[in-house]
């Protein structure tokens, strides 16, 4: 059963789809005017492993994820850039998708673009206004906030509160100042589209509400974003939506929670604002997903140097295991033999742990997809693979065998889920980590000063054996000898 914190409720809820056996999921995207920041990296990993963990238990997943590909910041840099609106937009959707790739996020089943779906805007509009929710001022359109009596509901604040505070509006053509747009008239060299209130362009909130209804129905399960879209955006999203069709619009919603950098708000003004592939430039993927799924998705995350390499010691941790359970099943034909038969009484905790490892990984991510927590037991267990390994000489070479195989496989499962922890032990070392240390070596050269020097020692020169080792080691090299061969990691 598989429970998740919803917004709406401020409770965690049983997950109750609206059709059996599947899951109908949006996620707010990004507005393409720039390169995606560490934040929308947060949002973005999070909703992807949230939509495998379905898939896991199951269900049919259609995972919705949009562009805002019209919007005022689009406009601007294409007047900056001096090439069209669209133009910018296509560019920073290929630049999205390309960081996306890097991170190991998989494309949605459905990426709308809200300028592919202008009609469908149109037609809520027109309903809204059919309804006396909405009215058309010059070629504008705006949403009555105070025709939709459960306004707020969402971000848990009061319409009359909201209206003392507001602000006075320049523009007076609107009934009420929280009055919000679902259409605007089009200004002199702005992309616009024929309505029946004019020329102009879609209000940025009413373009999830008619990509939602089209592509997932007018109620559908899950809706997920930044809590900086609780309020406005997501509020006036339901306000819209409901009063549209008279049925609740979104019965889960979901909100990550914001990365802070070194303990403060991330913002251009502070200097601390870092796009996602400025992170990428000097951190491999896989240790900035590791470290974004180590903290719960709804709580703050803090983005440091230090959290960083914790994350990266979490990763050499977990492949130097791997490596050896590798180098330890190579050649060895599968035990035919019962574990009860040859596992030692003093390692069959270690064999339970390994064999029910999936169980625990889905009663942690049961309880609102908690990443942490899974990965806090993937790591548990990763040590008491290791003190066993470090005991190997000792054991039952067929018991090691069947603990040593269950955990490759109950790893290998769990990490499906995560989307972590899928390379090869030596991708890993010789590759991920070789650009963050100062090795003056290719791997190549590397491979061949390895293959000198096993040949001194086939010799038995052990002063060659030695200099080649230290030439390793002057080059921030560091090679173990194990049974199946000599591998070699950065410093």
């Amino acid at each position: 059963m598989i429970k998740l914190y919803n917004t709406l409720t401020g409770r965690k809820e049983e997950f109750v789809p609206v059709t059996p056996g599947k899951v109908n999921m949006y996620a707010c995207g990004v507005t393409v005017y720039d390169l995606s920041h560490i934040g929308h990296a947060r949002g973005a990993v999070a909703f992807d492993v949230i939509q495998r963990y379905f898939r896991r238990r199951g269900y049919q997943v259609t995972y919705v994820r949009n562009f805002t590909d019209v919007d005022d910041k689009i406009i601007n840099r294409a007047k900056q850039e001096g090439i069209p609106a669209a133009e910018v937009a296509r560019k920073y959707i290929d630049a999205y998708q390309e960081d996306m790739k890097r991170l190991g996020v998989g494309k949605p089943d459905i990426e709308p673009l809200a300028t592919e779906h202008i009609k469908e805007m149109i037609d809520v509009i027109r309903r809204l206004i059919e309804k006396g929710h909405a009215y058309a001022v010059d070629g504008d359109v705006y949403f009555r906030v105070a025709s939709f009596k459960e306004y707020g509901k969402l971000s848990k604040r009061n319409l009359d509160d909201m209206k003392a505070g507001a602000r006075v509006e320049v523009d007076e053509r609107k009934d009420d100042p929280l009055d919000f747009a679902l259409w605007k008239a089009s200004k002199p060299g702005e992309p616009a589209w024929d309505s029946p209130w004019g020329p102009g362009r879609p209000g940025w909130h009413i373009e999830c509400t008619a990509m939602g209804f089209k592509h997932l129905g007018e109620t559908f399960d899950i809706h997920a974003g930044g809590k900086d879209l609780i309020f406005p955006h997501h509020e006036n999203e339901i306000a819209q939506s409901e009063a549209s069709s008279g049925k609740r619009f979104v019965n889960y919603w979901l909100h990550n929670g914001f990365v802070n950098i070194n303990q403060e708000k991330m913002s251009k003004s502070l200097g601390n604002f870092f796009t996602i592939r400025d992170i990428l430039d000097k951190y491999d993927a896989e240790i900035v997903r590791l470290f974004l799924l180590s903290t719960h998705y709804r709580s703050p995350i803090d983005f440091s140097d230090a959290n960083l390499k914790d994350a990266r010691a979490g990763l050499d941790r977990f492949y130097t295991m791997k490596e050896e359970i590798k180098t330890f099943l190579a050649g060895k034909k599968p035990s035919t033999v019962k574990p009860g038969e040859v596992v030692e009484s003093a390692d069959k905790p270690l064999y339970e742990k390994v064999v029910n490892l999936p169980k625990a990984f889905e009663e942690a991510m049961d309880d609102d997809f908690n990443s942490a927590l899974a990965i806090g037991i993937i790591y548990d267990a990763v040590r008491e693979v290791n003190k066993f390994i470090a005991d190997l000489g000792q054991k039952n070479e067929q018991g090691a065998y069947i603990i040593l195989s269950t955990a490759k496989e109950s790893f290998d499962n769990v990490s499906r889920s995560l989307g972590i922890f899928l390379r090869e032990p030596e991708e890993w070392f010789q590759e991920a980590r070789l650009g963050e240390h100062k090795v003056s070596l290719s791997v190549e050269q590397i491979e061949e000063y390895i293959h000198l020097r096993n040949q001194a020692r086939e010799r038995k020169d052990w002063p060659e054996a030695d200099r080649v080792r230290k030439v390793l080691d002057d080059a921030g090299v560091t090679l173990f000898d194990r049974p199946g061969g000599t591998v070699w990691k950065p410093k």
